[in-house]
């Protein structure tokens, strides 16, 4: 009887399919902490997105720059040898035209507003606009409002003029800091501490979370609130990996990244809360009470030299109504 029996048991086992070895893709992320909300956002992501695949997808998300810079991730995202990118959206200004519109300065009266835009069809629309350079728009993550920080407090556009202020390696930025009569200076994020210890540079500008996590308020103690862009992060994911999912799969990714969004946005708000108490226990000093309209007086040339073609002045419109 033992014969039949094993053979039966063998025949059985054949036919077992094997467990399921999960797909990894990488995701590459510039931020240090590995606590930073968009990097936590994105293994929130890789959390919903095996679940809801029974395991078949997990992400695997490389910060601290460990891919390359922001430009050299992007690249790669383009070509397919690198699966999902988080980025600012600044750095992809010069490859999808609609991502300027987020971008420019003061376009935005304050957070809700910025979310409630994003999270509708003008943030649709604008997620799609990548799609034709190779790249799936999945999601927006908050950054904040961005502002000046230096060894001297900026209180009106008069005390940023012939600072020299890093900048991202975008046109637009350096022609918005430009505008302030400063000098813009684009490098790398991963340089901008050594900039400030050794005077190559005189400011940066970033939301409190990288001014904190950089540790660039060890360089410079005095953070303005200009708060000149609310521009967002951007999850995008290669079309080349993307086109090759099947349709329900797509689905999963798209799902899985919108539902990632509501924990990055609480994430943030955390960090943000936890990061002024860091540098202000450090002997950073938070300067209020800027003379916005004094920068924003001085951001007509910005607008008229990247808003030009008429469906872009369509949409700065749209945000601008969608109050």
């Amino acid at each position: 009887m033992r014969k039949p029996l094993l053979l039966a048991a063998l025949i059985a086992a054949a036919f077992i399919a094997p467990a399921v070895h999960a797909v990894e893709f990488r995701s590459a992320d510039v931020h240090n902490s590995d606590d930073y909300p968009t990097v936590a956002a994105v293994r929130h992501m890789s959390d919903v997105l095996s679940k809801q695949s029974n395991g078949k997808y997990k992400i695997k998300v490389f910060n601290k720059s460990a891919l390359g810079t922001e430009k050299e991730t992007i690249d790669q995202v383009k070509i397919g040898a690198l699966e999902l990118n988080r980025v600012n959206i600044s750095a992809l200004n010069s490859i999808c035209p609609k991502t300027l519109v987020p971008t420019m300065p003061f376009l935005f009266d304050s957070i809700e507003h910025m979310r409630k835009t994003l999270d509708g069809p003008i943030g649709e629309e604008i997620l799609k606009g990548c799609e034709a350079e190779g790249l799936i728009g999945l999601a927006f993550y908050d950054s904040g409002a961005r502002s000046i920080y230096s060894k001297k407090p900026i209180k009106s556009v008069a005390d940023a003029k012939g600072l020299k202020i890093r900048v991202q390696q975008s046109d637009l930025w350096v022609s918005l800091i430009s505008a302030m009569g400063a000098n813009a200076t684009p490098i790398p994020i991963g340089e901008v501490y050594t900039g400030l210890k050794t005077g190559l540079i005189d400011a940066a500008e970033n939301n409190i979370p990288s001014y904190e996590g950089f540790k660039h308020y060890e360089a410079v103690k005095f953070y303005s609130r200009t708060e000149h862009s609310m521009a967002p992060e951007m999850l995008v994911m290669s079309k080349v990996v993307f086109d090759k999912l099947p349709k329900a799969d797509q689905d999963l990714f798209r799902a899985a990244a919108k539902e990632s969004v509501g924990f990055q946005r609480q994430k943030w708000d955390e960090q943000e809360a936890k990061s002024l108490a860091t540098v202000k226990a450090a002997g950073a000093t938070i300067v209020d009470g800027v003379d916005k309209a004094s920068f924003q007086a001085v951001m007509a040339p910005v607008y008229a030299k990247f808003i030009t073609t008429p469906d872009l002045k369509r949409l700065v419109k749209a945000v601008q109504d969608n109050k």
